[in-house]
Order: structure tokens, then sequence, then C-alpha cells
């Protein structure tokens, strides 16, 4: 999937408005074990909220939301506090989940 639009990105933000973080990333960062859970949360719910706890510094939170994006090849959908959502479409069409909108209505 491409880049999403400001569009797809609002809509994914209305699905995971209710959910809880899936994954906690505390004093340790991202950890290769880290990876793995977030890849396989991704690969089972496709859109997903991680949670920064014990981290002061903005900077080193995009630093983070970088890495996770390349090493899982998800999207970030939005940043909220110490709180980010993460889409990654499942590659298999008959175990996806979200259908995202192509265009805004």
């Amino acid at each position: 999937m491409n880049e999403l639009t400001g569009y797809q990105r609002k809509y994914l933000r209305g699905l995971a408005h209710n959910l809880k973080p899936a994954i906690i990333v505390g004093k340790k960062g991202i950890t290769e074990p880290v990876i793995t859970e977030i890849k396989e949360a991704l690969n089972k719910h496709e859109l997903i909220k991680i949670k920064f706890v014990d981290f002061k510094e903005k900077d080193q939170k995009k630093e983070f939301v970088s890495v996770i994006k390349e090493k899982t090849a998800s999207h970030t959908v939005g940043m909220i506090g110490h709180t980010t959502i993460f889409y990654r479409q499942h590659t298999n069409p008959d175990k996806r989940k979200i259908s995202v909108p192509e265009r805004s209505l």
C-alpha cells in the first residue's frame, strides 16, 4: 500500500479511538523482541496503538516511531501524547479486517 492520504489517516484514527495500546515501550526502548511483538500484533489486528512510557523527550519518541515504521513496514496514522497509532494492511486479502477507503466521499 502506498503512503496514506489525510482522509485515510483520519478514517483509521476513528477506528483506533476505542483501542487499548497493544504494545508498551518502556525504558529499554526498541529491541528485537519488541519489534517481533509489533509485527505479530500488526499481522493479527492491522491497526494497533503503541504507548511509550518513561520518555520525556519528544525527539526520542519520534526516532522510535521512525524505527518501528521502517522495521515493520507500517504506516503512522497518528500520534497523541505518548501513544502512536500504526497501520499495516495484511498481505493476504482474505485475512484483511480493515477496508481503507481509497478516496474521500
